[in-house]
């Protein structure tokens, strides 16, 4: 596998953990027990540490890169694996 698609690959990952991460530790302004500014949304975050967020999905992207590098040398699952219905070989 070339290193540019190793990367592109890390790329991905790192898009989708950042998403997937974004709600976790994070309080609202009730939860947390501050003052909210007037016309300010129920929902709005209290705590938001981006430099945090983006420290942890650079931990599960890299560890996300290794397996799938990992899974394209070795073999380990296969597309064929991945089919669970349709024609069986009889």
């Amino acid at each position: 596998m070339e290193w540019t698609s190793i990367l592109a690959i890390y790329a991905l990952f790192w898009v989708v953990s950042a998403f997937v991460l974004l709600p976790f530790g994070v309080e609202t302004h009730d939860e947390a027990g501050i003052a909210k500014v007037p016309g300010q949304a129920e929902s709005a975050p209290a705590n938001f540490r981006p430099g945090l967020l983006a420290k942890r999905a650079t931990g599960l992207a890299a560890l996300l890169t290794t397996l799938y590098v990992l899974n394209y040398a070795f073999g380990w699952i296969r597309a064929e694996d991945l089919i669970f219905w349709g024609p069986t070989a009889g």
